[in-house]
């Protein structure tokens, strides 16, 4: 009986990983992209590249790479003909087995031709191991039959975490080839299994300044323990003691540590001294805790390196003083803070909220603390203090907090507790309609509710009043030829509150 239900937890342990390996979580990510000399990939229409090297391992729906093909129509590969054709055509929404594109990442795959040579697709490998990135950029693409229309758009792979970002800067609508299909998403061998964000799997829709992410869930099973370098050999010294509390705070002493995981196993050889040295700088020892055995990756890494590039210090992210780098997660996102480049998660990147205050002149300074809770702005989530989280201060719902400034006091309302109390009965863009968006010389906006729209206003993503007009109608009409390509924002005052919209103007 016992060997029975050994291998009913073997059965379920596999099924667990497999489902874990397969189980992505699909997020919206701060709008951010990277500026930096790529090597051009020469390839022709509906083509691929050769082989890239990742220079890094890196795993993908439970298999692990080493290596990708770039597909000239906006989408990477883990298997394929070098130098061979690319799918261009498709008719279906992810996962579909019948799908063109398989076993690859969709940063924006749609029928792209560059052989007039207008743009480049270049790719970078950026940072230090063990938490490289690999870019791959698209830039200035034009659309197979709508060779004015132009894409860019870039995608970014992290080593160690495995995630997926994909950054849009600009795709319009060729609506008259291929449907205008395009989709942003990830999708595993055979199809059966792929994720999208919402409203970006396969469709006719422009987007611009746009951020996803793609992350398989946090393992509960794996400790991650992660120090300073201090000689540069690669070696430390890990008090065991940090791992202990962590993985079981209210019965530490519990907690022994193993080298190897047979030893785990059979409850033999525990280490006797929680002061433990490393022999190489990516090791894994075993704990064993009350029936559970976890992973635990002993990593030194050195920290002169700004491994997020959020311009915080890699020494100064130990916020809990413990020594270890890897257990200071502030928005428990699973990415530690020396690692995440949005530390308190409120979608504004902390490089813009590390900031210092300076005080008498310039004598002392500390980082900003625009509400004085004693929590710097870069960590905390609620800026300003009004009760209103920052990342729900995005009332133009571009997923950037920091253009937002509904009272118009040149202030962004994440930073303004009178933004939310000064702005009585905002209300969201449920049952408003604008359209067509994109738009090119005139835009109409519906209030299906029937509420009475007073005033509207169209402003530039930099605040910029353009133009303003009243109305007591529930659907009014606003001439937008004038404009300048690029994104802009409706402001609605009515009956019952503040309306929001964003438009494309093409």
């Amino acid at each position: 009986m016992k060997q029975k239900y050994f291998f009913l937890c073997l059965g379920l342990l596999f099924l667990s990983s497999l489902f874990s390996q397969n189980d992505y979580q699909v997020s919206q990510i701060p709008y951010q992209t990277y500026s930096v000399n790529g090597v051009p990939v020469a390839a022709n229409d509906d083509m691929f590249s050769n082989f890239i090297s990742l220079g890094f391992d890196f795993t993908f729906f439970g298999n692990t790479y080493n290596q990708i093909l770039i597909s000239t129509n906006g989408y990477i590969a883990f298997e394929g003909t070098a130098e061979g054709f690319s799918a261009w055509s498709f008719n279906t929404t992810i996962p579909n087995t019948g799908f063109p594109a398989k076993n690859a990442i969709l940063a924006c795959f749609h029928d792209l031709d560059n052989r007039s040579n207008i743009g480049q697709i270049t790719y970078s490998i950026i940072g230090t191991a063990p938490y490289r990135k690999m870019i791959v950029m698209f830039t200035n693409q034009p659309h197979f039959s709508c060779t004015t229309l132009q894409s860019t758009f870039q995608m970014i792979m992290y080593e160690t975490y495995n995630m997926i970002d994909v950054q849009l800067v600009n795709k319009p609508l060729c609506a008259t080839w291929n449907s205008g299909r395009t989709v942003v998403g990830i999708i595993n061998t055979d199809g059966t299994i792929g994720f999208a964000p919402t409203g970006r799997n396969t469709g006719a829709w422009t987007a611009a300044q746009e951020g996803y992410r793609f992350k398989l869930p946090f393992d509960s099973n794996v400790y991650y323990y992660t120090i300073c370098d201090d000689d540069t050999d690669g070696l430390g010294l890990f008090n065991l003691a940090v791992a202990q509390n962590d993985i079981n705070a209210t019965n530490s002493s519990s907690v022994l540590f193993f080298e190897t995981y047979a030893d785990a196993e059979n409850n033999t050889n525990p280490l006797s001294d929680l002061n433990y040295a490393n022999t190489q700088s990516q090791q894994t020892i075993y704990a064993f805790s009350e029936g559970v055995i976890y992973d635990v990756k002993l990593q030194v890494i050195d920290c002169s390196n700004d491994f997020d590039e959020d311009s915080v210090p890699t020494s100064s992210e130990d916020l809990n003083g413990d020594g270890n780098l890897a257990n200071d997660d502030t928005d428990n996102d699973g990415i530690p803070n020396f690692a995440d480049n949005d530390d308190d998660g409120d979608t504004v990147l902390t490089e813009y909220e590390y900031v210092f205050a300076r005080f008498n002149r310039g004598i002392t300074s500390s980082l900003l603390d625009t509400d004085n809770d004693t929590i710097p702005d870069y960590l905390d989530d609620d800026d300003d203090g009004d009760g209103v989280l920052t990342k729900n201060e995005d009332y133009n719902h571009n997923f950037n907090p920091m253009d937002d400034d509904i009272n118009t006091n040149s202030i962004p309302d994440y930073l303004d507790n009178a933004a939310v109390l000064g702005t009585p009965n905002f209300v969201n863009n449920v049952g408003f309609t604008l359209y067509p968006n994109p738009a090119f010389s005139e835009i109409t906006i519906e209030n299906n509710n029937g509420v009475a729209i007073n005033e509207a206003t169209i402003v530039s993503i930099n605040g910029q009043v353009l133009q303003k007009m009243s109305t007591t109608e529930t659907v009014l009409k606003m001439d937008v030829s004038e404009l300048q390509s690029g994104i802009y924002f409706v402001k609605l005052n009515t009956n019952e509150g503040i309306v929001i919209q964003k438009f494309l103007k093409n």
